[in-house]
């Protein structure tokens, strides 16, 4: 090959190879931040972040990192809604409706008093209009949702003395994990408190709270509650299906490659399964274990269990007359509801009622 010609070829690499830089800067390491509203010590919660962020460092061969801290490492439980906001951070772990001091209508991300199934949720947030109706209102928080897990029914708390009926609710203080319970439970005068998991126990054992909810046998065995308050109720009727979301900082999405999205969107959904998968594997054996204890496990009242529906249903009208948005979503939701129960009485109801009636 003579000079000329070399010089030519030369320069045509050149030109290709300058062609080419954006696509090999397009392919940099990714390293994202993700603060989660739960102590490390919740293996089931903490660990939809942990299976998340291992997903996406396997998927995208190392290139693209997730960084977890816990509650309290990088900001307070409550304030990853503002981080993610003001685009401090790039993702959160959090329960939706720890947010509803900004707007009511975070509770649906998560559960509401006498709500969705965990697979009643799933169904109506990923084929129905939940996850639709509910990004659209993240939006106007820099916020893009995704499933992070689903908890099931929850259990209805731990107390320091027995609840006969009603009316040992008045005076109550206990700690609520936020959302419109609160607001039900006032109505038969409990007193809510809304702090992090992390400082219930110390609050039980002084005397500063009467009573407390988090989440079932699993985790609530973790925090070690029934030592100080010995009396475990059922169900939970706030939350027939506690949705935990992974929230992502909208511009922060929009700036990732096609591949990096769908490495994210697969990531969550990996995740969220296995959060699911586990509180259905690891709550009966907590829960024998919380009855060899000496734990005293009862159900609500039906006086306490309709007082309650009576005061959630107030409570769902009095949002529904302030926010338009809110009352478009709420009923949307119980149409879907109402579909589910009708299937449920021919499929799931009648058959874990006879398998629960049997001796295996």
């Amino acid at each position: 090959m003579d000079r000329r010609s070399l010089i030519k070829n030369a320069g045509i690499a050149g030109v290709l190879a300058a062609a080419a830089a954006p696509a090999v800067h397009a392919q940099q390491a990714v390293r994202w931040r993700l603060a989660s509203s739960f102590p490390k010590s919740l293996d089931t919660i903490f660990g939809s972040a942990e299976k998340f962020a291992q997903t996406v460092k396997a998927l995208s061969g190392g290139k693209f990192e997730v960084s977890l801290h816990a509650a309290g490492e990088l900001m307070p439980a409550f304030g990853v809604v503002d981080a993610l906001e003001n685009s401090t951070i790039e993702m959160a772990q959090t329960a939706p409706y720890y947010f509803t001091g900004k707007n009511s209508i975070f509770a649906f991300g998560c559960a509401v008093p006498f709500g969705l199934t965990a697979r009643q949720m799933d169904a109506w947030m990923e084929h129905g209009n939940g996850r639709k109706l509910f990004d659209a209102f993240c939006a106007n928080y820099n916020i893009k949702s995704y499933s992070a897990g689903n908890t099931g029914t929850q259990m209805g708390g731990w107390y320091r003395k027995e609840m006969k009926s009603v009316a040992d609710l008045k005076g109550l203080k206990m700690r609520l994990g936020g959302g419109l319970f609160g607001e039900a439970m006032a109505k038969l005068g409990v007193v809510s408190q809304n702090m992090p998991a992390g400082d219930v126990y110390q609050a039980l054992e002084k005397g500063t709270l009467d009573a407390t909810e988090f989440v079932g046998p699993h985790d609530d065995q973790k925090l070690g509650f029934n030592k100080v308050a010995p009396y475990y109720y059922y169900p939970g009727w706030w939350e027939g299906g506690a949705e935990l979301e992974f929230f992502v900082n909208a511009k922060a999405y929009a700036a990732l490659s096609a591949e990096n999205k769908a490495i994210v969107d697969a990531a969550t959904r990996v995740a969220a399964r296995d959060m699911t998968a586990k509180y259905d594997a690891f709550n009966p054996l907590a829960l024998k274990k919380l009855v060899a204890d000496k734990t005293q496990l009862k159900a609500f009242p039906k006086d306490v269990m309709d007082a309650g529906f009576k005061a959630s249903m107030e409570v769902f009208a009095e949002h529904e007359a302030k926010s338009p948005e809110f009352k478009k979503i709420h009923q949307d939701m119980r149409a879907f509801q109402r579909d589910q129960l009708l299937w449920e009485r021919f499929s799931e109801l009648r058959y874990n009622q006879y398998m629960t009636s049997v001796k295996l």
